[in-house]
């Protein structure tokens, strides 16, 4: 039996990079899975990988929804409990950067950083635990990275969200243990993705695999694996923690 069989998953941000490698690793495991994308841009991309995770023989269905926007996401997981009836696993993976020096930043650049990484966490996080709760069961897998364990120059925005995200897990594991619903947070390192391809394509980028103990950037399928396993009953008796998959950037 497969790890996920019967269950419904919501990925926030899932048309591509990290967020369709989770959609795809969680529909493998036999999960029905209800995604988010953003963008008219991103709608074709969005297509795809609905049918995609249709020809692995599980229900999937694309959603346009901002997750930075309360009211959008109200709408998004009511659409998803009519189509798909219940919700297992909800994963708040969207997620952006808006990297400057905090001198040269606008609030405009800070806010928008904010709604899309941690606002987006209450908003979904805030609709998915009533099913959850009725269910007595729920697994709640929440996007922060490394940089909002450890910070990072240029990008006080994004380290500020991320690590916002870390507390907000803490406290809802605290919340809802005792109606069995567990949240933990992931903290990727440096993946390859369209984000950190400046990096990996840059002139320092040697210098900068220095830093990780493994000497590589992480690739999408193995944050894939990690929220496979916070999803999962495998981690039946795990809440409240941040798991980093990061080759080793934070020791």
């Amino acid at each position: 039996m497969k790890l996920l069989e019967g269950k419904v998953s919501i990925v926030t941000g899932a048309a591509r990079g990290i967020g369709a490698a989770i959609a795809l690793g969680l529909a493998k495991q036999g999960s029905d899975i209800a995604f988010s994308y953003v963008s008219d841009s991103s709608a074709g991309k969005a297509a795809a990988l609905e049918a995609e995770l249709t020809a692995l023989g599980v229900k999937a269905k694309a959603y346009k929804s901002n997750a930075g926007i309360f009211e959008e996401c109200e709408v998004f997981v009511s659409d998803v409990l009519k189509e798909f009836g219940k919700i297992d696993v909800c994963v708040n993976n969207a997620g952006i950067s808006k990297d400057n020096l905090l001198l040269r930043m606008t609030v405009e650049q800070w806010d928008e950083v904010i709604d899309i990484n941690l606002k987006s966490v209450f908003n979904m996080t805030k609709q998915v635990i009533r099913p959850m709760m009725k269910a007595k069961s729920g697994s709640i897998i929440n996007m922060s990275s490394i940089v909002g364990v450890r910070g990072n120059a240029g990008q006080s925005s994004y380290a500020a969200s991320k690590a916002g995200i870390i507390g907000f897990t803490k406290s809802i594991a605290l919340e809802l243990g005792s109606r069995n619903i567990r949240c933990n947070a992931i903290a990727p390192g440096f993946i390859e993705t369209d984000m950190t391809h400046y990096l990996k394509d840059g002139e320092g980028a040697a210098e900068f695999l220095k830093k990780i103990p493994l000497g590589r950037f992480g690739k999408a399928e193995e944050i894939a694996n990690t929220t496979l396993f916070l999803a999962s009953d495998m981690s039946s008796y795990i809440t409240g923690q941040v798991l980093s998959a990061c080759g080793g950037l934070n020791i």
